[in-house]
């Protein structure tokens, strides 16, 4: 296991009724802007309980937020934060609110060019506004870590970014939240879940244990609340555990003196970029390229998964193994109604080009866990997801 250090301030209050903690977290004396997407907030009856939660708090809204954030939209906002002297943001959503709003939290106080922060991943981001969250859709993780990922639509630029000053002081798991969810987001993510862990997991052994059976246990709970949640999505332990496994996968206990891959995710986020793929659906067709692509190097990974999460004995050696694994993954996404191939989502062989192109302009020219995974190796690999 490799050296590290860790350190993660991010409060969470967990369960029923746990919105009405806000007013617990937020001083009194705070002007607050809640964040959020679509609107399905205002139905399900969570913003109600937000605003009684802010009762006799300034409070102000800001509506719209797109799934994968635009950096365009997210100005509009930082426009508000500005006119009405805000001093407090409050996330209620999914991932892509929670992301949208550190970059507004950083942005706001930043000194430059807000478009810097995408470019830079928000390494000079020097001071922030304070957040927290509301969750209702487990799957990124966002809600328990600095990082962010903000789309600039001018130019089809997917950026990840990290600051610790953009992490959430707090952040509110309520399972109940999740009940209204639609199929595709439920499936979209326990795919983004488990593809987290897996970016943590699936590299070469370094005798981290704890980590690895951490994770192996994640993966298994997701694995099997995730088709309960589509069958019976009233069922509150079913979403009790789906929504702390997800935020457990990316709160950086996982990546503790272990290596990681992350080219699924840098792949993936050109995809979306041009192609508007939902960021699950991304991952379920980058995955098993990859994994196929690097096997002869993750096979004692592929094999430990093999083993000690999906139980796989069929095998007649470490190659069926290895491929079975492999399979067995894909046909899991599938399950949850994520396709695993290009041609699923209408695409073919002519959008790699722009991919492959994307990740150049990047300078992501060395991915996975070895640096080995060049834009050349992703034409081949891709070819794999057709």
């Amino acid at each position: 296991m490799n050296n590290f250090s860790f350190r993660n301030p991010t409060k969470i209050h967990f369960g029923k009724g746990q919105i009405a903690k806000i007013k617990e977290e937020i001083p009194a004396d705070a002007r607050v802007l809640i964040t959020y997407g679509g609107g399905s907030i205002k139905k399900n009856g969570v913003l109600a309980q937000v605003h009684a939660a802010l009762e006799n708090i300034t409070f102000f809204e800001f509506g719209g937020i797109e799934p994968n954030p635009h950096f365009e939209t997210l100005m509009q906002a930082i426009e508000l934060v500005k006119q009405e002297k805000i001093t407090y943001l409050l996330a209620v959503g999914g991932g892509s609110v929670v992301d949208g709003t550190k970059f507004i939290a950083g942005a706001s106080c930043y000194e430059g060019d807000p478009l810097e922060m995408i470019y830079t991943r928000a390494s000079k981001v020097k001071t922030a506004l304070p957040l927290g969250c509301v969750l209702t859709l487990p799957a990124t993780g966002s809600e328990m870590n600095g990082n962010a990922v903000v789309t600039r639509w001018e130019t089809k630029d997917k950026m990840g970014m990290f600051s610790e000053l953009m992490r959430p002081t707090f952040s509110i798991l309520d399972p109940e939240t999740t009940y209204s969810l639609p199929a595709r987001q439920v499936g979209n993510g326990v795919v983004d879940a488990m593809v987290h862990i897996l970016e943590q997991y699936m590299t070469y052994p370094v005798q981290g244990k704890v980590q690895d059976y951490y994770a192996e246990s994640l993966l298994k709970i997701l694995m099997e609340d995730g088709p309960q949640a589509l069958t019976d999505p009233m069922n509150y332990d079913v979403r009790a555990n789906i929504m702390w496994a997800a935020t457990q996968a990316l709160n950086g206990m996982l990546s503790l003196g272990m290596p990681g891959d992350w080219s699924i995710h840098a792949i993936g986020h050109q995809i979306t970029a041009l192609y508007g793929l939902d960021h699950a659906q991304t991952l379920a067709i980058v995955l098993p390229a990859v994994w196929s692509y690097k096997k002869a190097q993750k096979k004692a990974k592929l094999l430990q998964y093999a083993d000690h999460v999906l139980g796989i004995k069929e095998a007649n050696d470490d190659d069926q193994s290895a491929t079975l694994a492999i399979e067995k993954t894909r046909a899991f996404f599938e399950s949850m109604g994520v396709p695993t191939r290009f041609s699923a989502y209408g695409l073919d062989a002519t959008a790699i080009p722009a991919i492959v192109e994307k990740l150049r302009q990047h300078g992501r020219l060395k991915l996975g866990e070895h640096g080995d995974i060049t834009p050349d190796d992703v034409t081949q690999l891709l070819q794999l997801a057709l």
